[in-house]
């Protein structure tokens, strides 16, 4: 007799009886046992179970890891037996995924995640060399209103491109940093109420030293106090244009008293040499934060004396 028929006559059943008979067998023989022992506590019973419940345990376990095996092996005979020799290295590779694919995926995500920022902090050092090589910035601008940078193609151009065209027309200065914001003068829909909320956060949080901004961008910004005075502070050609009449005047939430704030270049010859194309005018302040102001200056008069 092998050791599963005697696994099976240990429990009092038949060989190969089903799990559910296996089970209610086993339960029954339990209380079966936990009842004699509770009356040998209470001395109505004297005579000792002895090991007889071990073994039907030891019967009990046997079976049920005999049955997992014999459900796992037919299992992976139908699912692997089509790869004949190699079904156990399949079964394996199978297991692997279904019990790891978390761990693989997450590995996978980590690993882009590494990259990107290896990627990242490589191109910032390329990017910060390339900049360190660059002589200082003379003079920071910005464009503000219904202003659009031609490429020369009909396209669009980038904020480089102009930099370049503005250092190919002032060959003295050596280097600008320029940045063009797009602000609609009648905002129609979403798309233009979005470019006018943009505009409000780059104003309170980039700080250029000049503005070049057409009238509506002006009367819209002045008044908030962001354009240094030029009453009392211009000279030369920037002077003469505000005495001639092309200074822009406002008053500001903080002074009822109208000041000049701006000068008027949209005549200037420098204007038609740059790839900037504007629907209205354009119009030059000096940001009251502005740590260049006699470079700022100088930039206006550029503009003026520009044939």
């Amino acid at each position: 007799m092998n050791e599963l028929q005697q696994a099976y006559q240990t429990l009092g059943l038949p060989d190969q009886a089903p799990r559910e008979e296996v089970e209610k067998r086993y339960t029954t023989l339990m209380r079966q046992s936990r009842s004699r022992r509770m009356q040998q506590s209470s001395g109505s019973e004297t005579v000792s179970e002895g090991n007889d419940f071990e073994a039907v345990t030891k019967a009990y376990r046997y079976i049920l890891e005999y049955e997992d095996k014999l459900a796992a092996e037919q299992f992976n005979e139908q699912e692997y037996g089509k790869y004949k020799k190699m079904a156990g290295t399949a079964a394996k590779a199978d297991h692997f995924w279904r019990y790891y694919k978390l761990h693989v995926f997450g590995g996978i995500v980590l690993l882009a995640l590494i990259i990107y920022g290896i990627n990242a902090y490589t191109d910032h050092r390329a990017e910060q060399a390339r900049l360190a090589k660059l002589p200082p910035i003379d003079l920071s601008v910005m464009y503000l209103g219904e202003y659009f940078i031609n490429d020369g193609n009909g396209g669009n151009g980038t904020e480089e491109q102009l930099e370049a065209a503005m250092l190919a027309q002032l060959p003295d200065w050596k280097r600008f940093k320029v940045k063009l914001i797009y602000v609609p003068q009648d905002p129609k829909d979403q798309m233009d109420m979005a470019s006018q909320q943009k505009a409000m956060v780059v104003l309170a949080t980039e700080k250029p030293d000049v503005y070049i901004v057409d009238k509506a961008t002006f009367n819209w910004i002045a008044p908030q106090g962001i354009f240094m005075s030029l009453d009392d502070l211009a000279t030369g050609k920037v002077k003469e244009a505000i005495d001639s009449g092309v200074g822009y005047k406002q008053k500001t939430e903080d002074d009822p008293t109208e000041h000049v704030y701006g000068v008027e270049v949209s005549e200037s010859a420098l204007i038609g040499k740059l790839p900037v194309v504007a629907k209205d005018n354009y119009i030059i302040g000096i940001r009251v934060t502005s740590e260049n102001t006699d470079k700022a200056l100088k930039y206006i008069e550029e503009f003026l004396a520009a044939k």
